[in-house]
């Protein structure tokens, strides 16, 4: 029997309520969730890799279907050397939606058999991004809303002066 197997690529800097809910939502879809933490030596990210790892293994700790992992490179090689034939992607807003569709047919086009599942995100998170929490915490505002509760007590601690 084939095992469904799904990646859910992204920064996760810092990992948010939203990325949270698209997750838990997967879990009955797939056999298997890989949470990817794409690594960009290009990019400046506010918490370590490490500290993003952590945070993803601590949140679902108990679900048996989740393994957290990183990688560098393209998305779709790292879903081939995976075995996943399926991206979770979250959808905000429409341009969220043009931005993934463009990347999900790319990626359909290099790999046919790796398909992207979207799933729109609830209205009570829509607004919420790795971008806009990673601007709160560099301005000193409340993102308890937006990031699970163990997070939020964790980058309290971290950027306490």
């Amino acid at each position: 029997m084939k095992i469904k197997r799904i990646v859910f690529p992204g920064s996760f800097d810092p990992i948010t309520k939203g990325h949270v809910d698209l997750v838990q939502r997967a879990i009955p879809l797939f056999d298997e969730i890989i949470i990817a933490i794409g690594v960009n030596t290009q990019k400046k990210y506010l918490f370590s890799l490490e500290k993003r790892i952590e945070w993803l293994n601590e949140l679902f700790k108990n679900e048996k279907k989740i393994k957290v992992d990183h990688f560098q490179g393209l998305t779709l090689e790292y879903c081939k050397l995976v075995k996943a034939n399926y991206i979770l992607r979250g959808i905000r807003n429409a341009a969220d939606f043009d931005y993934e569709r463009t990347i999900s047919q790319i990626n359909h086009t290099v790999s046919n058999n790796l398909e992207t599942i979207f799933l729109i995100s609830r209205p009570e998170l829509s607004h919420v991004s790795s971008t806009i929490v990673r601007e709160l915490i560099l301005g000193n505002g409340d993102i308890s809303f937006f990031v699970p509760k163990q997070v939020y007590k964790d980058i309290q601690k971290l950027t306490k002066k």
